[in-house]
């Protein structure tokens, strides 16, 4: 029972972090806007290490 109230608890920590306002990012909550340059990467763009 305690692992079941310890698995509850982060998950409820977990779903409350990733509550953001629209608009922002969640991370840093800094405003996302038109001139941001991760609207021009692609999924090229990203890779995993060891794998490229």
């Amino acid at each position: 029972m305690k692992t079941l109230r310890q698995t509850l608890l982060v998950l409820g920590l977990l779903g409350v972090a990733a509550c953001t306002q629209p608009g922002t990012y969640p991370v840093s909550g800094e405003t996302c806007g038109p001139e941001d340059p991760v609207l021009e990467l692609d999924a090229a763009d990203c890779g995993t290490p060891g794998l490229m």
